[in-house]
């Protein structure tokens, strides 16, 4: 082909390009002048989008107002949670704490503190809800899933930096809870005698700050707090060795905000240590603050009116101490013992000798010179979780 001949295809090219081009504007400058042809355009679109993607409305359009909850998007998942003496919780995978437990003792693996050791252990899932009630008659409240999760040699995080606790607040007990039931109850206990009983339900609140769990008179602390289902039996020790059983009935249900009811007629100086609930075929140990302590059948408490003195529990003297803490226990369950000065002994509850309400026990650990017992808890074993 000659190079005129090209050239001129190509001008004929340009002549086309430049027609077509002219022939688009006016086109969309009528478009734009005149509405109706807008319409009209859009019209066209949407019945073309109608053709292609029509098919039954997957949506429910509904005036509800409800809010959106975060936790609809966490599963439910089993979950162990730990709490050590000194206040470190963690969440971990049950399957993971199975298999963790089965090479040794979980204390030794969680990594804690040598006077550190586990307290409280709970099965339970990411959706559970955990009561923590303090000395003050405080109680918070906080969902197993924002509990956060830890390695199986970690320590955990201490509780006070998940909850919104005073300086001077202590945790005193601990109550996971699946749901709010009004058919359960709280049962509590002061250092003063009083006990209380409040339904369930009364304590769903979602406020981070806590709410009062029980009223408490000036110089008056809450001891402990146990989930119970109405009917069951309670014992109250105090530190000067004396104990009372009575029937959870005869303490009436009543509102968060009040004082309660005399539990345990105190004599002078003396307080309530512990609260515990009846088990079948179980012993109370007692321990005082010298290292002593004994285990006795439940059968020998007899159960008796509520706000009495009570019955010889075992006898303090100079040589064992005032009384510590009791715990119902049973033989293959084991406690640990800590000192003031951070002396720890664990034991299996078996080994400890069965005698009578009114002895002062026997040597259960050995004191050095102005050392003391300062606290008493049951601890888990492989045994106890499986």
């Amino acid at each position: 082909m000659r190079l005129r001949q090209l050239t001129g295809l190509e001008r004929e090219k340009l002549e086309q390009e430049y027609k077509e081009l002219m022939e688009r504007i006016a086109y969309l400058r009528a478009i734009l002048a005149d509405e109706s042809k807008v319409l009209g355009i859009i019209k066209d679109e949407l019945t073309i989008v109608k053709k292609k993607f029509a098919d039954p409305r997957r949506t429910v359009i509904s005036s509800d107002d409800s809010t959106f909850d975060a936790e609809d998007l966490i599963p439910e998942e089993d979950v162990v949670i730990t709490i050590t003496n000194q206040g470190y919780i963690k969440r971990i995978p049950l399957d993971t704490y199975r298999s963790q437990r089965r090479g040794g003792r979980g204390v030794t693996a969680m990594g804690t503190k040598t006077e550190d050791y586990v307290q409280h252990l709970f099965i339970t899932t990411t959706h559970h809800f955990f009561l923590f009630f303090t000395n003050q008659g405080k109680v918070y409240r906080l969902k197993v899933h924002e509990i956060p999760e830890a390695g199986r040699q970690a320590k955990g995080t201490a509780i006070v930096n998940l909850l919104y606790i005073g300086g001077d607040e202590k945790i005193t007990a601990v109550i996971p809870v699946r749901e709010f039931d009004p058919e359960q109850f709280l049962f509590m206990a002061t250092t003063r005698g009083q006990v209380k009983k409040t339904s369930l339900n009364e304590y769903d609140t979602s406020r981070r700050d806590g709410i009062i769990a029980i009223s408490l008179r000036e110089g008056d602390q809450l001891v402990d707090v146990k989930l119970t289902n109405g009917q069951e039996e309670i014992i109250l020790a105090t530190r000067g060795g004396m104990a009372v059983r009575f029937p959870e009935e005869e303490v009436r249900p009543m509102g968060r905000g009040t004082h309660g009811v005399r539990g345990i007629t105190l004599k002078h100086n003396d307080e309530v240590v512990d609260l515990e609930t009846v088990r079948l075929d179980a012993f109370l140990l007692v321990v005082t603050a010298n290292g002593f302590g004994k285990r006795t059948p439940l059968t020998e408490y007899r159960s008796q009116a509520r706000g009495g003195k009570g019955i010889i529990n075992i006898k303090t003297t100079e040589r064992n101490g005032p009384v510590v803490a009791v715990k119902v226990v049973k033989d293959e369950e084991e406690i640990m013992m800590i000192s003031a000065e951070g002396i720890i002994i664990r034991l299996r509850a078996g080994d400890i000798s069965t005698i009578g309400r009114s002895t002062m026990g026997v040597t259960l650990m050995r004191m050095d010179a102005g050392d003391s017992v300062v606290a008493v808890a049951k601890v888990y074993t492989d045994d106890n979780e499986e």
